[in-house]
């Protein structure tokens, strides 16, 4: 089973996190964030992930630090959880609607991190969430994860449908990425390699 467990402990946060690639959909999820728990969990589910994912960071000040932190460490465990690459696809691409929202992910498991963010987060926050994080934690997430991953909000009004729509395409395009077949000999590169 392709899988990782990593932590994280600085001045600001504690981060936890376990994850495998080729789960059945179960989170556990307590990041003290509580609109982050609700995107992780729709993550893990919609990726077909398992993932523990634990935080304890320095909300009284705000949620930047958690949320980066997250994303750092469960970059870096996609990472580990991937190995070789040998035999997966490398490419994922998903559009997931949400009511009035349309996102869309596309996923290169290359080795070279870059974030695309196209598309517009149409309020400051939602509830207590500062909505810029989204945008924190995807840079993170690409950064650690070493991949190309390109976000793009094609409309939406809701600004809860629209990160709920990033996230879920988010799963779906990894999930797509990451999947063994068959037909791949090796790593899928004409250079021979992708770490």
């Amino acid at each position: 089973m392709r899988k990782a467990e990593l932590t994280r402990n600085t001045n600001e946060t504690k981060i936890a996190v376990s994850f495998a690639l080729d789960g059945e959909g179960k989170a556990d999820i307590a990041t003290g964030v509580p609109f982050m728990d609700h995107m992780l969990d729709l993550f893990i589910k919609h990726g077909m992930f398992d993932g523990d994912i634990k935080a304890d960071g320095d909300t009284h000040i705000d949620d930047h630090h958690t949320t980066e932190d997250i994303g750092i460490v469960l970059g870096q465990a996609v990472k580990e959880a991937l190995g070789d690459k040998k035999g997966i696809r490398r490419y994922g691409n998903a559009f997931v609607p949400m009511d009035d929202a349309l996102a869309q992910v596309v996923i290169d498991c290359s080795n070279r991190p870059h974030l695309e963010f196209r598309g517009d987060i149409p309020n400051a926050k939602v509830g207590t969430f500062d909505t810029e994080l989204v945008y924190e934690f995807l840079w993170k997430f690409a950064l650690e994860s070493r991949m190309n991953v390109h976000v793009i909000i094609h409309y939406g009004k809701n600004t809860h449908h629209i990160i709920e729509a990033v996230f879920k395409a988010l799963a779906r395009a990894l999930d797509e990425a990451t999947i063994i077949d068959p037909r791949v000999k090796g790593v899928p590169s004409t250079k021979g390699l992708l770490t």
